[in-house]
């Protein structure tokens, strides 16, 4: 069964798929008060640009304020917006300050995800902040217990948590169409650029370079650095932080498990390119979790090639994920796909609306959870776990060996090298965390 994001709206409100069963907030859809919200928005780059409709157009939201380090991108955001020069800034503490801001929507680079929603939190703000929740997984277990802490609404931007595709196949999951999953295979292969050779050199007149960089490290400015913040240690988490989230966020849902894994082994390294890209291009990372209360083990397994296009023949999908069940197997993409099979993969019927991942829809739950107080779809704890699997996983990659994780007290066992990278090191500046 297909269907449009109206069309499953419409089913919502008739019963056939009600957003409660689902796992939706259950008031998703309808505004639980009328007051209006005032937003700010943090980073008005590419991501920003993408969704700034669906912002724009929800009802009983008001967007105060744009910040971005960028005069040219505050800009051009501005210009689609009907906001005032005063709401216009370069630094965040101006959002910070003004009291009336009730939620910030944080889309900079991951170095500033986590530093930044820790200081709206403090400030008294809600948070959606795009993936991952933090550079490193210190920071993220910091922006969990700020949440905690503060008691504010933490919305993290994988979006296939609020997606009806995902909701409905891990609800088949849960309910046994295939067994008992014991391992799932997720899935990232596509063709990224090469991002060339280059210097450091002046950066350009707009970009206020020192605030960029924040509280990381700094290093000179570099153009395909700033503009592909992605692939460089000090600025991003790679491919596997910046798109295989998410593909491994409904992974580890549908497979079921809790916490943090307690073994992880990765190889990888730059196979195809030759660029100035820090982080690997050829991934292959097995994570193991411990058996859960009368379970047996279970095994996550990420394969990433960014120089490819021959996706898995069967489905021609360039992101998905294998659950491999002891009664059959789930084949699911955050593209709007599924299908289930049984033994000697006998096809099995389902109705399910295939949809990909909808970022209005996740919107829309967090603010019904500012006004509601209820927790949204994907909390800053589900947001950790699963940005967490993606450090482990680069860490691994970079170190080339396997790893023991305790996942209690976050640490590496008997491993110092391992540990240095669970965090990272700060210059002096106002966003640096105070517990690192």
């Amino acid at each position: 069964m297909t269907a449009t994001r109206r069309e499953f709206v419409k089913q919502s409100a008739a019963g056939a798929f009600t957003l409660a069963t689902m796992g939706l907030a259950k008031k998703t859809l309808a505004s639980v008060s009328q007051k209006e919200l005032n937003v700010a928005v943090i980073g008005c780059g590419g991501r920003w640009r993408s969704v700034s409709d669906i912002w724009s157009k929800q009802e009983g939201v008001r967007i105060r304020y744009l910040c971005d380090v960028d005069t040219n991108a505050l800009d051009e955001a501005a210009g689609k917006l009907n906001i005032d020069k005063f709401g216009l800034v370069g630094d965040m503490r101006r959002v910070f300050d003004d009291k009336s801001i009730d939620a910030v929507y944080i889309a900079t680079p991951d170095h500033w995800h986590a530093p930044a929603a820790i200081l709206a939190m403090e400030a008294g703000k809600h948070v959606y902040v795009e993936k991952p929740t933090g550079h490193n997984v210190r920071e993220g277990r910091l922006l969990v217990d700020t949440t905690k802490r503060t008691n504010k609404v933490v919305q993290h931007g994988t979006q296939v948590r609020s997606t009806p595709t995902i909701i409905q196949g891990v609800k088949l999951l849960r309910d046994g169409i295939i067994g008992d999953v014991l391992m799932a295979k997720v899935w990232n292969v596509q063709m990224r650029n090469n991002i060339g050779h280059q210097k450091p050199t002046n950066p350009p007149k707009q970009l206020n370079y020192d605030m960029w960089v924040g509280p990381a490290s700094m290093v000179p400015y570099q153009g395909n650095c700033h503009g592909q913040w992605h692939y460089w240690y000090n600025f991003g988490t790679g491919d596997m932080g910046n798109d295989g989230v998410h593909d491994i966020d409904y992974g580890r849902w549908g497979l079921g498990v809790e916490g943090h894994p307690r073994k992880v082994a990765a190889y990888g390294g730059k196979y195809f390119f030759d660029d100035d890209q820090e982080f690997p291009d050829t991934q292959q990372v097995t994570f193991e979790y411990a058996p859960q209360p009368g379970g047996k083990p279970r095994l996550l397994v990420y394969e990433q090639r960014l120089w490819s296009t021959n996706y898995p023949a069967s489905y021609n999908c360039d992101s998905g994920v294998e659950f491999y069940g002891t009664k059959g197997q789930m084949f699911l993409s955050r593209r709007g796909k599924i299908q289930v099979f049984g033994p000697s993969n006998k096809r099995v019927v389902i109705d399910v609306p295939q949809m990909p991942q909808d970022t209005e829809l996740h919107v829309a739950n967090f603010l019904s959870c500012v006004r509601s107080g209820e927790t949204p779809n994907a909390s800053a704890e589900i947001g950790h776990l699963s940005s967490a699997l993606c450090h482990l996983g680069n860490i691994s990659t970079r170190l080339g060996r396997s790893l023991e994780f305790d996942g209690k007290n976050e640490q590496f066992v008997n491993d110092e090298d391992a540990n240095k990278m669970l965090k990272r090191e700060y210059r002096e500046h106002f966003a640096t965390p105070k517990d690192v």
